[in-house]
């Protein structure tokens, strides 16, 4: 009986199924990334992060402690999962697939050194491998150079095509049915994790409905009330809400890979005085600032003007974060193209086809009246001659005061 057992192997399990976006769309996009080997003299590109591997093959992997990859060379685009994953891996992703088996140690990197060979110039993500797997790295694929090619597959993921344009529109939308969703199921007494739940089965809902082929995963809701609302990420509690609350919508959903958001204040039943002055602020600033979301501006100076404006009204001290940042291929757990963000040490310019959210927030300490967080957060397109505000719900007093 052969009781060997291979370190990996091709599992074509099933039909090929529908990907997110055409095989030209990849084919194009793997054409960039062989550009960026070529001004390097890089023989191959060995991605390992969810966003990299997702953009260029179009599968989306869950790690559970396992590595992944997605190897292109000058001939071929490779990705590399775990045996656990059988044949979904081959089934959603563009090019080839090879099974990784656990029987021994570190059958991922001879999987990987299978494609590459060894002692070629290859190019890493070095913000996302470990130490650990530096080591393996120079264990197994003996390369004669390695280089870091992060910020430049970055910099190709920032432009969008239109194809990915038009499912950040989508996303958009499905946000405002979400936002709706959740601006229904307010009432007094409901606790936060009720009314997320509304939100988040609203969204998963009209995915499924606009995307019939998609998997479904990752959408999510942050619901906040009253102290709650302070900080952008806060997760989602019991509690119960009251009447005067200070609250944050925060609807997420996830389209094979892309992330959307809306985030909107609102208060239950009344909005006392001095609330309605820090919020009326921070819309005016929200309004502000995506008048200048235009081409030819850099991230850099839209925030000084921004800061500028606020601190015209003595507000600048309870800004907390950055105005805004790109969309695409990222999640709150993977992804981020930290090269266009509204932060003052970001001089990336605007571009038509880059994608990026204008969403100011103030936070007022606890104590003091008016304190919570007021945050309004719209996604915009960037186009030849000025951006496209894709986000349709409505924020402000006038309409987000709920009795």
């Amino acid at each position: 009986m052969n009781t060997k057992r291979p370190a990996f192997y091709r599992f074509a399990n099933g039909d090929k199924a529908p990907l997110p976006f055409a095989p030209e769309e990849y084919e194009d996009r793997i054409a960039g990334l062989r550009d960026i080997l070529d001004l390097h003299s890089l023989d191959a590109a060995v991605l390992t992060s969810m966003h990299n591997i997702a953009y260029y093959s179009g599968f989306l992997y869950c790690s559970f402690g396992r590595p992944y990859a997605c190897v292109v060379t000058r001939d071929a685009c490779v990705t590399i999962s775990a045996g656990i994953d059988a044949g979904q891996p081959w089934r959603r992703c563009h090019g080839e697939s090879l099974t990784y088996t656990d029987w021994t140690r570190d059958n991922f990197w001879r999987a990987v050194a299978h494609v590459t060979g060894e002692g070629r110039a290859l190019g890493f993500e070095a913000d996302h491998l470990t130490l650990v797997q530096s080591e393996k790295i120079n264990a197994f694929l003996k390369p004669a150079r390695g280089m870091d090619i992060s910020p430049a597959t970055m910099q190709q993921r920032m432009v969008k095509s239109p194809a990915e344009i038009d499912l950040i529109r989508a996303g958009a939308a499905v946000a405002d049915v979400g936002g709706y969703a959740i601006r229904d199921a307010i009432r007094e007494g409901t606790r936060e994790i009720d009314i997320a739940m509304a939100g988040r089965d609203a969204m998963e809902l009209e995915i499924a409905k606009r995307f019939p082929d998609a998997e479904y995963r990752d959408t999510w809701v942050w619901f906040q009330s009253g102290p709650n609302t302070d900080g952008a990420h806060n997760p989602v509690t019991a509690r119960k809400l009251r009447r005067g609350d200070i609250l944050s919508l925060n609807a997420f959903p996830m389209i094979s890979g892309y992330y959307t958001a809306l985030e909107r204040t609102l208060f239950v039943g009344e909005v006392d005085a001095a609330s309605q002055g820090y919020w009326q602020a921070n819309v005016a600033a929200h309004e502000y600032g995506m008048s200048l979301l235009k081409p030819g501006a850099s991230c850099a100076e839209v925030t000084a003007q921004i800061n500028a404006f606020l601190a015209e009204r003595d507000l600048l001290q309870y800004r907390t974060f950055g105005y805004g940042h790109s969309f695409g291929l990222l999640s709150h757990y993977y992804g981020r193209e930290a090269g266009l963000e509204l932060r003052e040490d970001i001089d990336t310019v605007l571009e038509p086809g880059m994608v990026i959210s204008m969403e100011p927030m103030l936070t007022i300490p606890e104590g003091r009246p008016g304190a919570g967080g007021y945050r309004e957060h719209d996604i915009l397109v960037i186009g030849e001659d000025g951006s496209e505000d894709i986000t349709g719900f409505p924020y402000g007093p006038e309409a987000n005061v709920l009795a």
